[in-house]
């Protein structure tokens, strides 16, 4: 089992972009929210299945830990 973070970004022009940064490269767009994960899994499926038939390793977010900073600016 691997675990991922997924980063999504709400486009100005409406839906979201989906970023998996532990795997460069791995980036999929969905009309909402819902869609946009459904397309990252499908994504880095298939991402991980190139690495698969590539031989090489299969990197994961399962030691990653993750916090938001919140800075106010003057």
């Amino acid at each position: 089992m691997y675990t991922y973070k997924i980063h999504l970004h709400q486009e100005e022009e409406g839906g979201y972009t989906a970023i998996v940064p532990a795997l460069p490269g791995c980036i999929t767009y969905g009309e909402n929210v819902e869609e946009a994960i459904t397309m990252a899994k499908e994504a880095i499926e298939l991402y991980i299945e190139e690495l698969k038939d590539r031989n090489e390793l299969i990197p994961d977010d399962t030691n990653t830990l993750e916090y938001s900073v919140n800075l106010e600016v003057a």
